[in-house]
């Protein structure tokens, strides 16, 4: 192609604002116009109804896939008054501005944080119900005045949508993707509530509700009994504030028969690439184990120092850490990169592990026994 072929100007710039944008180029607000695509779109409307909950607004989710190819998101928080109708409807028209990621006291439940508005443009129809009011779209334009006079619809809000086939190659949602989401985020949020109902099934509905009173010490139990087995009947857990990362930190562990299995998560989503977190928990362990071995004579330091990895190996983890302003690396932003949390959760761990061997010196000889002595023989 010759050089004057290529020449434009501003006449030949297209620019798309708003809803057009969106339905112009969804992949890239939600990634694909595929399943994958499809379930961000379910997990952006979930964000919000679990967040009412964590802020203390609500108590419940309830998500079902209903029998016409829709998706209804419920809480039952208190969603009165017109002035938070109009809330809502500024986050079903408008763009969210900022990041996917938020505060410490927010979960992130889809991975790309677009907000109320993409899932409305890529609807065929979507509604969204209050206790005293209704707005109902097609396609993102409303398509009647706001309701907000009648009787009462109950507690809650009630967002229910039908993605638009226009847009997607298929608006089939799989039940067992959006289930395992759903269990790990009640497994990060101890208290949450959240179910799942499938009313699409010839033979019958099918529902799941999770709620782990104990959090991700109940997330290390599961993922141990899913591989087969634990060597030590009890779960070490922990919870800390630190002020220096501006952030919480619950973290749970428990040395098994199986290979390592360490899951770090920020903000309740887990980077492909793990991070300062994740680094900073096998810091913690390596230094509290040796310390502890070196102290009984156990093992030499040079020796220690040589097996170091090896000392979680059988090692079944859940490092949770939740930031007001976290940092994230690489092309994909897949890597935690807060500096400080490294060190905190380091000296959280370290410390954690110290007193909970002084308390139970049985079952630290053998764990130190089990997962350092051996790594040392096979030096």
């Amino acid at each position: 192609m010759s050089a004057e072929g290529m020449e434009y100007d501003a006449a030949d710039i297209t620019v798309l604002e708003g809803r057009e944008a969106v339905r112009k180029r969804p992949g890239m607000y939600v990634g694909s116009t595929r399943q994958r695509g499809l379930h961000h779109l379910v997990l952006e409307v979930v964000d919000r109804a679990v967040n009412e909950v964590l802020a203390g607004r609500a108590g419940s989710v309830d998500v079902t896939l209903t029998f016409d190819g829709g998706v209804r998101v419920a809480d039952d928080g208190v969603a009165d008054g017109e002035s938070y109708g109009a809330d809502l409807e500024a986050e079903l028209t408008s763009f969210r501005v900022g990041s996917g990621f938020t505060g410490r006291r927010t979960a992130v439940v889809g991975p790309f944080g677009v907000g109320l508005f993409v899932v409305n443009a890529l609807s065929s129809r979507l509604t969204a119900e209050g206790t005293r009011w209704a707005r109902e779209y097609a396609r993102g334009i409303e398509v009647e005045p706001p309701a907000t006079a009648g009787a009462s619809r109950g507690n809650g809000t009630t967002i229910s949508f039908w993605p638009d086939a226009e847009i997607f190659e298929t608006t089939w949602c799989s039940f067992a993707v959006l289930a395992e989401r759903f269990r790990q985020l009640a497994f990060l949020n101890r208290g949450l509530a959240i179910s799942l109902t499938d009313e699409r099934p010839a033979d019958g509905v099918r529902a799941v509700l999770f709620r782990f009173p104990d959090g991700v010490r109940d997330f290390v139990a599961a993922l141990d009994a899913e591989a087969g087995g634990a060597t030590d009947p009890e779960v070490i857990g922990f919870e800390r504030e630190d002020p220096r990362m501006a952030g919480t930190m619950e973290v749970a562990l428990r040395w098994s028969g199986s290979p390592a299995r360490i899951r770090g998560f920020v903000n309740s989503v887990a980077p492909r690439e793990g991070g300062t977190h994740v680094d900073g928990f096998r810091d913690g362990v390596v230094a509290a184990v040796t310390t502890y071995a070196r102290e009984r004579g156990l093992a030499s330091a040079p020796d220690l120092e040589a097996c170091a990895e090896r000392i979680v190996e059988g090692l079944t983890a859940v490092v949770s850490v939740k930031l007001d302003a976290p940092e994230f690396l690489g092309a994909t932003r897949q890597l935690l990169g807060n500096a400080d949390v490294r060190g905190c959760v380091e000296e959280a761990v370290r410390e954690h592990l110290r007193d909970w061997f002084a308390a139970h010196p049985e079952q630290a000889a053998r764990v130190v026994d089990d997962h350092v002595t051996r790594a040392v023989r096979r030096d």
